[in-house]
């Protein structure tokens, strides 16, 4: 656990009681503070109880009286569409709002630090997709070469729940929009960019303030190196303001759709290779092709991004290239979970907006493809160009039907998981991949993407006898 550090024996509010916002509160404890829950779930409030914490409602400002902040957990809104009555409370009482990853930045460095030889260091991942599998694939590179490594945040644990920095250690976070916007401290030492597409644009006003929100890690962060993938406008601007000039090193820029070869520091990959240009030169190159782990453009991205930071650690390319193999991969993003009769079953549940499944479609060909499900905002038109490999699109879903007329491809309305997977697998020929890719939210039919994708996977275990 890292124990809070600059509230000692204040009031702080917590808001939330899930992963987080508990976490938050036992940190909080820890650090000398007085510690007050709220959750509008009778059974997290329970929870809270039982571990000893004061549950009280703070629904107007005259319950903010002497309280020193709030601690707000990263599903709830406090800004668009609507504040949550209780972040509208604390603001009316002129309460600063802040989140655990804000706590984290404000109490990770010690006095302790001063004895160590090499000073922990924080690389921080946020980005509309392939920040899981960034960050994951950094934290494995670390633990190939034997370094002290932590993965947290959006993964993982709770930022404090960590375990307080030893020697040399190198924290690894996801950070997602929801957690940067908000976080009064950002204070990583490397910082990565993977991309941007429209998501959560409900929470953030539009394009503009999810942009804006990413953004705040970088502009606010000051991080001492800043790596960007600038095959978005948004990350070409981004990398633009961050450097003083063409050939400042300590902003990285990463792509997977062009070559790039300017006086800084690059970091690219085409045709299967991962390059890396320094002042013009090309220093490294890595065959990804043959790495397991890591199919399709996206993936592809995600290992230059993971590259990048690693090298801006010191780490020599040959090293970076051994841990590459070894990565196995997450769960529920390009997985493959199953080959039978030469059919290769591949679950991407995570793939939950139109540019994932976009990504996850590019990176396969002769597609059985399952999707659907809860469509976000903006439709399904960026499909169109990606589907070119999809020989059937098998369709769940409640709305079913109204997702599969909006598809250019060959559809059959499933409806459930089941159904999907028994029509696919009855109609896959040698060499299709049979692939869950739903460009959409799983909440209409499950609770979280992970549900949905062992669901997927259950099905086709059972589907080809290995159930």
């Amino acid at each position: 656990m890292i124990p809070v550090q600059g509230l000692e024996r204040q009031k702080v509010a917590v808001l939330g009681l899930g992963r987080s916002g508990l976490s938050a509160a036992r940190a909080l404890r820890a650090g000398d503070v007085q510690v007050l829950c709220w959750d509008d779930n009778p059974k997290a409030r329970a929870v809270a109880e039982k571990e000893g914490f004061t549950v009280r409602s703070l629904k107007g400002a005259e319950d903010f009286e002497g309280i020193a902040r709030l601690i707000v957990s990263p599903g709830i809104p406090h800004l668009y569409p609507a504040p949550n009555p209780v972040v509208a409370a604390a603001l009316a009482a002129s309460v600063p709002v802040d989140n655990d990853i804000g706590l984290f930045f404000q109490s990770f460095a010690t006095l302790a630090w001063d004895k160590f030889d090499v000073a922990p260091r924080v690389i921080a991942v946020t980005g509309s997709n392939g920040k899981s599998t960034t960050s994951a694939l950094i934290h494995h590179i670390l633990e190939h070469v034997g370094r002290s490594a932590q993965l947290a945040g959006n993964i993982g644990r709770g930022v404090l729940d960590l375990d307080p920095a030893v020697d040399g250690d190198v924290v690894v976070l996801e950070l997602s929009s929801y957690q940067t916007e908000l976080a009064r401290s950002l204070t990583p030492d490397i910082a990565v960019f993977t991309n941007l597409s429209p998501d959560h644009l409900d929470r953030h006003n539009g394009m503009g303030g999810y942009f804006a929100a990413k953004r705040r890690l970088f502009a606010e962060g000051g991080p001492d190196r800043a790596i960007i993938g600038v095959d978005e406008r948004e990350g070409l601007f981004l990398a633009g303001q961050l450097a003083e000039a063409a050939s400042d090193d300590r902003v990285i820029r990463i792509s997977v759709t062009r070559k790039l070869t300017g006086p800084g520091w690059d970091v690219f990959a085409r045709k299967g290779f991962l390059s890396e240009y320094r002042r013009g030169a090309q220093v490294a190159s890595i065959d990804l092709r043959q790495v397991a782990g890591l199919p399709g453009d996206h993936n592809h991205q995600n290992a230059c991004a993971a590259y990048a930071a690693c090298r801006s650690l010191g780490l020599a390319p040959k090293v970076i290239e051994a841990a590459f193999h070894s990565f196995a991969g997450l769960p529920h993003r390009s997985q493959t979970i199953a080959q039978a009769n030469g059919v290769r079953f591949v679950n991407d549940s995570k793939a939950t907006n139109v540019d994932s499944a976009a990504k996850a479609l590019a990176a396969f060909r002769n597609i059985r493809w399952i999707c659907g499900g809860l469509e976000k905002d903006g439709g399904l038109d960026g499909l169109a160009d990606a589907s070119g490999g999809v020989r059937k699109a098998y369709v769940i879903g409640r709305e079913a039907a109204a997702f599969a007329m909006q598809l250019t491809v060959d559809t059959e309305v499933c409806g459930t998981m089941e159904t999907a997977v028994t029509r696919a697998v009855a109609e896959a020929e040698p060499g299709d991949v049979v692939l869950l890719a739903p460009a959409a939210a799983s909440f209409d039919q499950y609770d979280s993407f992970e549900r949905r994708g062992e669901d997927f996977t259950n099905q086709v275990k059972k589907a080809i006898g290995q159930g």
